[in-house]
């Protein structure tokens, strides 16, 4: 079987290589055995039938009595929001997270094109292939071609460091499911692109641990049409007019004027030089025209609700977690779904928005041409499969659309045909929720002793509960963290509805009798709506009080990830010192820096020399609670603290406030 399999994949880089077309369009992603796992087990999620109630989780004891009455099977159907979770469900959720893209490798492979610059399909196949079997956290793949981006020249043959990971044996990087169709090698995004992880030493993956080194800026920068991803950069609409040079090359807008377009090359050249800012491990995932890519989270999800970094994904199934799912493959892979908002969200004409996209697209049969006197909207309903839907991707509209709502920041749900509304995404939250960070063993007297520290230490105020969350948003004027990202829903105001959705055995493509259901929001309190979305009294936004789960496989710290420290406490200081020098941040550095003043001084002192993390917004500031000596803990104290946080990878050992 093994060597079958190895044949196959090797066929399709060969085929792609030469650029022989053909009627076979084989497929590959690889997804871990449960001897290639390092978690040591997973939760108890999905054994034995538990039902999920718009977050509400009913146990198969519960569900068994409710069955006893028609009143309760009614309240456990899907037709009125109630997801049933088994054993099934939870490995459907583990098949998605490793394999499913959504179709997104057409906008990123077709549109974008990741593989039609400087790197190859050739050279990544080339870089799997020298690793003879081995793992990697960091593929490191030759340049096809010179470039220069941002100022700096990378000549042809120089290795880039990708953060890519290939576990051992692996034919293809995890997280990347390769496809050859249309005459085209394509390559598309899973979650477990970002997160999973590799270990180093063993070349097994740690599910749910971010990949902490993932160069997402770098490897968009260097695609054929990064404009693709213009709207998590600094390009507005007024830097959009500023980059127009041919005033002739004009498209129509929605209300019948002529609007010149951008200049393709210009650009480019522009979102290029702010998406290799981007620290390795941070991707923006919010199209607020502000460059201000976030940490890639964990996924050791549950009780860590609300989720996001401001909580914004806090309502539907799973307490908010399928409301995340959705929002990073419907809005963080194909920017075409937000066509109907972008007069609003970003005034910028939905013509003009789409054509902009799309005029330097990779492949020639996605690529707009202004000349065509077409409109950009009536190409879309040529190359897209579903022109009825937004985007390229697999996604559904909601009733709602094209306003938005607290389930859907971005209007659309992600949905492949096929599957029920709501299943993939509900699915992917169960079995996250399942998931476990490797242990981390330290004494029963240094735990004890951190404990006590983490109680005294004023920790326990914030940090309490199963996941160590009190599950809500602080305003930043209070967190004192980098401002840009709490701000980072402030428009969105302008399009938000209530939140309805189709019911959960709603079949896709949706039906034009489906039945449609409120999503309840009335459990999240009005302040924290309020900093969600930046409209608190300051306007300032806040930033959720994170779970401490599994803090040993997430470095580094805080939303921004600037708390880094490598394994040499006085020199790898911050990013430029780990991350930009392709060293690892250390856990039990970086979480010093967390707790140390002084630690944390020259930490935000050393981020704050990079132009680039400056660029992208980058500090390591905010979250100034010390357990140091300046508040009366000894070294032996602040040691005993972080081993304690370090061993947390599970709720059995809850403290409640």
């Amino acid at each position: 079987m093994r060597k079958r399999t190895i044949l196959f994949i090797s066929a399709i880089f060969i085929v792609a290589a030469v650029g022989v077309v053909g009627m076979i369009e084989p497929e590959y992603a690889y997804m871990p055995r449960k001897g290639q796992v390092l978690n040591d087990s997973r939760s108890e999620v999905g054994q034995g039938t538990s039902y999920d109630i718009w977050g509400v989780t009913v146990t198969p004891e519960e569900a068994a009595k409710l069955m006893e009455t028609e009143d309760g099977m009614e309240m456990l159907s899907p037709s009125n929001g109630t997801v049933e979770v088994d054993q099934d469900f939870v490995e459907l959720g583990r098949e998605i997270f490793y394999k499913e893209t959504f179709d997104n490798e057409i906008y990123i492979t077709d549109i974008l094109g990741m593989l039609d610059g400087p790197i190859s399909v050739t050279n990544i196949a080339k870089a799997i292939l020298e690793l003879r079997g081995g793992q990697t956290d960091n593929l490191q793949v030759e340049l096809a071609e010179n470039v220069t981006i941002g100022g700096k020249h990378y000549a042809k043959g120089d290795k880039i460091d990708t953060g890519l990971d290939v576990p051992k044996g692996a034919l293809a990087p995890l997280g990347m499911p390769i496809s050859f169709k249309e005459g085209r090698l394509k390559a598309g995004v899973s979650c477990a692109a970002c997160h999973a992880t590799v270990d180093r030493e063993t070349g097994m993956v740690i599910e749910g641990a971010p990949n902490l080194d993932f160069n997402a800026g770098m490897m968009l920068a260097l695609a054929s049409n990064s404009t693709a991803y213009f709207t998590n950069t600094d390009i507005d609409a007024e830097k959009i007019k500023a980059f127009i040079e041919d005033h002739d090359r004009t498209v129509e807008t929605t209300d019948g004027n002529q609007e010149a377009l951008p200049d393709p090359q210009k650009l480019e050249q522009a979102v290029d030089e702010m998406l290799v800012q981007w620290p390795p491990g941070n991707f923006d995932s919010t199209m607020d025209l502000v460059n201000n890519p976030a940490q890639i989270p964990d996924s050791f999800t549950l009780g860590d609700h609300p989720y996001g970094w401001n909580g914004f994904a806090a309502v539907g199934p799973f307490k908010g977690l399928s409301s995340l799912n959705n929002n990073v493959h419907a809005q963080n892979s194909d920017l075409l779904a937000q066509a109907d908002q972008s007069n609003d969200l970003f005034e910028i004409d939905k013509e003009v928005y789409i054509a902009t996209i799309l005029q330097n697209a990779a492949n020639p049969n996605y690529r707009y041409d202004p000349e065509s006197g077409q409109k950009p909207s009536e190409f879309m309903k040529v190359i897209d499969e579903e022109p009825a839907v937004p985007g390229v991707n697999e996604m559904v509209k909601p009733p709602t659309f094209p306003k938005i709502s607290m389930f859907s920041p971005n209007g659309t749900v992600i949905n492949s045909p096929g599957f029920h509304f709501g299943e993939q995404i509900n699915a992917m939250s169960a079995y996250q929720n399942s998931l476990i960070p490797p242990k981390y063993e330290i004494d029963e007297n240094t735990k004890a002793q951190g404990r006590d520290v983490f109680e005294r230490g004023g920790c326990i105020s914030c940090h309490a509960g199963p996941a160590y969350t009190n599950n809500r948003v602080i305003d930043n004027d209070i967190v004192k963290a980098q401002p840009s990202r709490a701000k980072a829903f402030e428009d969105t105001v302008k399009l938000m509805e209530d939140s309805w959705i189709y019911s959960f055995d709603t079949p896709v493509p949706i039906p034009k009798e489906a039945k449609a259901i409120r999503v309840p929001t009335e459990h999240v309190a009005e302040n924290q709506k309020k900093l969600v979305l930046a409209q608190d009294e300051n306007k300032s936004g806040g930033y959720k009080v994170k779970g401490l789960i599994g803090l040993k496989w997430s470095p580094p710290y805080l939303h921004d990830g600037g708390v880094a420290v490598g394994p040499n406490e006085k020199k790898d200081l911050g990013i430029p010192g780990t991350l930009h020098k392709t060293i690892n941040p250390d856990p039990y550095n970086s979480l010093k820096a967390m707790i140390d003043s002084n630690l944390r001084k020259k930490v935000v002192k050393a981020n704050r020399k990079s132009k680039a993390l400056q660029g992208a917004n980058v500090e390591g500031i905010g979250h100034e609670h010390w357990v140091d000596q300046t508040t009366g803990f000894s070294k032996e104290e602040q040691d005993a603290l972080i081993e304690f946080l370090l061993s947390i990878t599970s709720s059995d050992d809850q403290i409640d406030n």
